[in-house]
């Protein structure tokens, strides 16, 4: 079992910032990748940004420029650099840890609870 604490959401004018924080805690695993996805009313849930413990980057088109995440390997902890903020980026915001248990074959998603992102014009 592995845990996500979020914390970092609020509510931010247009053109603002906010920094998502993201730890793993538990026994017995190590992380293949953590990332944050989004999820706005009446939308599919979406990445916004992944990274590997190796340091590969994934980000979403829409967020490329403005948003930068990067990780604390020895604290298995994943942050979300969020700039010029946009009413668009107005979601709950998950973040996703890809473990492999050191005792288990394959690969587990976690999930945290979410964090709300609110961007005002």
């Amino acid at each position: 079992q592995v845990q996500l604490v979020e914390s970092g959401g609020g509510l931010v004018q247009a053109g603002g910032s906010l920094r998502l924080s993201c730890a793993a805690s538990g026994r017995d695993f190590s992380i293949s990748g953590m990332g944050w996805y989004r999820q706005a009313p009446g939308k599919e849930r979406e990445l916004v940004a992944a990274i590997t413990s190796g340091g590969v980057i994934n980000y979403a088109e829409s967020v490329k420029g403005r948003f930068t995440i990067s990780r604390d390997n020895a604290k298995n902890t994943v942050y979300l650099q969020m700039n010029s903020l946009k009413p668009e980026d107005t979601a709950v915001y998950y973040c996703n840890a890809r473990v492999r248990f050191t005792l288990s074959a394959g690969l587990w998603d976690y999930w945290g609870q979410g964090t709300q992102v609110t961007v005002s014009s």
